[in-house]
């Protein structure tokens, strides 16, 4: 028989029982959609959280309290509180250290910002006068706090673009009393618009002097982070180490294994995030995989039943003719059908569903891009018809090797 009657027969062997097919075919369908829709969500993440750290610059160095290996990050990133890290290091490095042009160091809360009968929930970041040239953001009513309001505890605040606009409104925020706690502001600016950043939509904080947040509302003496601009990208490695120096010596450190404090660059996070979410996405698919092989095994286990049902079909086709060879062909066939069927609908579903999550996430206001690899998609339907092949050619096998005598006679 020909290659295209062994075809011909496989697929009249599927379609006779169609409902049995498509319960088959379901167990590879979930596990090829489980594997793409990983994949392609994994990808997705990836490309979001590193775009959002690109975002914050390529030539920004990130000082955190706390100290760490190379490898990983310090507790502080965590969210546990250290407190080694303070203002005046801040100042010690604009102004010793040459390759830094400026330096933003921060401290935050949450808490309710209230104007007449309005409130909002925000976070607050006290901060320094230099946030502007730090972070490449620009005021669009007003101005920022300078250094004067800095160094004092001035009573003011600048509103991210989306906090004015729940607050007032179509009114004119600046020169408005605001209250923060039991601490009253006036709004002296407004930042503009900028979207999501590290996972914070700054448009919905609320800017004021450090000292002030420090002493008025947070009672610490401590900073939870500084940002220094590198004045070249070629100076990134040197200024790095010219603070850290810098502050082992202010902080009374000799040996480096016992700082206090951590130093990371945009190069260093992009390669550490890289890494990890790799190898969280493989990870995740793996065990998405997973499932493949539990489909695989149910489809073993409805070829055997089918070869049971078959047998006096499978005895008189070799009663008139048909070989060993003919035989585990069209099963394997069959076998192999089903899983490449499955494997289609499955890319197909995980493409779907990943699109579709990638609407939601883009409708949420991030940059989120819909990731569907040629490869992905290759191996996908190879490892498909791979598993028709491993788990079809048992029963296959079985089929070819029945006596045709024993097999007329079954009832």
């Amino acid at each position: 028989m020909n290659f295209q009657g062994i075809i011909n027969l496989s697929i009249i062997g599927l379609k006779t029982n169609k409902t049995r097919s498509a319960l088959t075919m379901l167990g590879i369908i979930i596990g090829i959609a489980a594997v793409i829709i990983i994949m392609s969500v994994g990808s997705g993440a990836q490309s979001l959280i590193l775009e959002q750290v690109r975002k914050v610059g390529s030539n920004l160095l990130g000082i955190m309290p706390g100290g760490s290996d190379e490898k990983g990050p310090p507790a502080s990133a965590f969210g546990i509180t250290v407190t080694t890290l303070k203002y005046e290091d801040g100042l010690a490095i604009i102004r010793q250290v040459p390759e830094v042009s400026a330096v933003s160091s921060f401290a935050r809360g949450i808490d309710t910002v209230s104007w007449q009968n309005q409130q909002v929930d925000t976070t607050f970041v006290g901060t320094t006068a230099s946030y502007l040239a730090v972070e490449n953001a620009e005021v669009v009513r007003g101005h920022f706090f300078t250094e004067q309001d800095e160094r004092s505890i001035s009573r003011v605040a600048v509103l991210g673009f989306k906090l004015a606009l729940d607050l007032f409104g179509e009114t004119n925020p600046l020169g408005q009393r605001i209250k923060i706690r039991r601490e009253s502001f006036e709004v002296i600016g407004v930042i503009k618009e900028r979207g999501v950043v590290v996972f914070e939509n700054v448009d919905n904080q609320i800017y004021i002097p450090l000292n002030t947040a420090q002493k008025l509302l947070l009672g610490i003496n401590y900073v939870n982070l500084m940002r220094a601009k590198v004045n070249d990208s070629k100076n990134m490695v040197a200024a790095a180490e010219s603070i850290k120096q810098l502050i082992r010596e202010r902080h009374n450190i000799t040996n480096p294994k016992e700082d206090d404090f951590s130093v990371r660059n945009q190069e260093d996070a992009l390669e550490m995030l890289t890494t990890i979410t790799n190898a969280l996405k493989f990870f995740l698919a793996a065990i998405a995989a997973i499932s493949l092989l539990v489909g695989g095994i149910g489809i073993m286990n409805i070829m055997y039943v089918s070869v049971t049902e078959r047998t006096r079909e499978i005895g008189l086709r070799k009663a008139v003719g048909a070989t060993k060879d003919n035989l585990l062909s069209q099963f394997l066939l069959e076998a192999i059908i089903l899983t490449m069927f499955g494997g289609i609908f499955g890319i197909v579903f995980g493409a779907l569903i990943s699109g579709t999550v990638a609407l939601v996430a883009k409708y949420l206001g991030y940059n989120w891009q819909y990731i569907i690899t040629p490869s992905s998609v290759i191996v996908g339907f190879l490892v498909a018809a791979l598993i028709g092949v491993i788990f079809g050619y048992f029963p296959a096998k079985k089929a070819a090797k029945l006596d045709p005598i024993a097999a007329l006679r079954y009832e």
